[in-house]
């Protein structure tokens, strides 16, 4: 009988893993996702406003392929595709491979609830899988949670129908002025029903950059004498000025991220945090240029204003309809959710350096309260963050199921049970 892959999650991580784990030998594979895989929170509910903010060109689901996805949306590799349309996409992608495999793939309805001592998945609705392998595929930590006194505070914008009951004229304070707060502000004044503006306010007041309407190739940046992430900083603004922008530059930085990021030290990377990684996110994470044109109609109109200093510089929260949280990831363990906290409750999981994810080796293997790392339990994606800097992309992460179906594969000892404390 062959192995019994579970993976956790049905949003990308979990298509683009399902799908290695499909094409590169013959072990079964149960999908647990309670929703329609390939949607997750980036794609199951966005509207046809919403873009993707990479270029069609990044976004093949085939490491092998990279012009899989333009050619399946019939589009170019410059184009900014809806994000809804790369759901459907992802959602083909996992019908193929189930087609090319047949009979290899379950797709079971349903959340895990937690991992049973024998290694057993047991599922929220009384279900239960057994599995040799198990990879958490689930998305990173929540939103950073916000204590707001009021009485129509929305934790959650990608809740179904949540936005469309928040009445037009009357202001709405979004927390957050990052792509999630461009998407709320979107969705918000569609229609052109609007009378009322919307406010979205962050510590800094940053919106996130544009890309540019024609794609620029990258220009890898020299590092060769960089010691230090000032000697990085240095070296990256003098290569955006040689290039005279510092587009292709940031571009041409994304392959060494993760060795950058490791190579500091954690005080390095903690100033880091709190200096630089919004300013970072701003220039890396960048608005389609139709979308940054809309900010700017919505802006010029009066139904979109940015403010900094965050929640605590808005003196009179009554005066708006709502608060809608659009806050990035907060830090674990504070923002786990059930699955997540119960794994750190049971040690089998440990918080991974400050708090953006969980702990893992170098092969993405789930590393627990005792510093080991388990055979049989791998982490793909967001939740990877904090041991790695770049691992929230398509490209990074359709990288990191190739190697982590490799590595599974390679040698990996299959246990009689889990090294779990019942």
């Amino acid at each position: 009988m062959g192995r019994v892959v579970a993976v956790v999650g049905g949003g990308c991580s979990g298509v683009l893993v399902t799908r290695e784990l499909l094409r590169g030998g013959d072990d079964d594979v149960v999908l647990i996702e309670p929703g329609e895989p390939g949607g997750g929170v980036a794609y199951g509910e966005a509207r046809p406003w919403h873009l993707l903010n990479s270029r069609a060109g990044a976004m093949s689901a085939d490491p092998d392929d990279p012009e899989h996805f333009v050619r399946w949306a019939g589009t170019t590799a410059a184009a900014f595709r809806p994000r809804a349309e790369y759901g459907r996409y992802l959602r083909s992608v996992l019908d193929e491979a189930d087609r090319a495999h047949p009979g290899r793939l379950r797709v079971h309805r349903a959340r895990m609830a937690a991992l049973a001592p024998d290694g057993t998945v047991v599922l929220d609705d009384g279900g239960a899988v057994r599995a040799d392998h198990v990879v958490l595929a689930t998305g990173g930590p929540a939103a950073a949670r916000q204590q707001i006194d009021h009485p129509r505070y929305v934790t959650d914008p990608w809740r179904p129908g949540v936005l469309d009951a928040l009445p037009a004229d009357r202001p709405v304070l979004l927390i957050g002025t990052g792509l999630t707060a461009v998407d709320v502000a979107l969705t918000l004044t569609a229609g052109g029903r609007r009378t009322a503006p919307v406010v979205a306010v962050s510590r800094r007041g940053l919106l996130p950059l544009t890309h540019t309407a024609d794609a620029i190739p990258p220009a890898v940046p020299s590092l060769d004498d960089c010691a230090t992430l000032r000697d990085v900083v240095r070296a990256v603004r003098a290569a955006a000025g040689e290039a005279g922008d510092w587009r292709p530059v940031v571009d041409g930085l994304r392959p060494l991220l993760d060795q950058l990021w490791t190579a500091l030290t954690p005080g390095e990377q903690d100033a880091f945090l709190r200096h630089l990684a919004r300013p970072w996110e701003c220039h890396r994470h960048r608005m389609a240029p139709v979308v940054a044109a809309r900010v700017v109609e919505l802006r010029e109109a009066g139904l979109l204003e940015i403010r900094s200093g965050g929640v605590a510089a808005w003196p009179g929260l009554a005066d708006f309809a709502a608060v809608v949280n659009c806050a990035g990831p907060g830090r674990l363990p504070g923002s786990a959710g059930r699955l997540v906290g119960g794994l750190l409750a049971a040690g089998l999981a440990r918080v991974g350096p400050h708090g953006l994810g969980l702990d893992i080796d170098e092969a993405g293997r789930l590393v627990g309260v005792d510093g080991r790392a388990h055979d049989r339990l791998w982490v793909i994606g967001p939740l990877r963050r904090g041991a790695r800097w770049e691992t929230t992309a398509v490209p990074e992460i359709r990288a990191q199921a190739r190697r982590l179906v490799t590595d599974l594969r390679a040698g990996m000892r299959i246990a009689a049970a889990f090294p779990v404390a019942a």
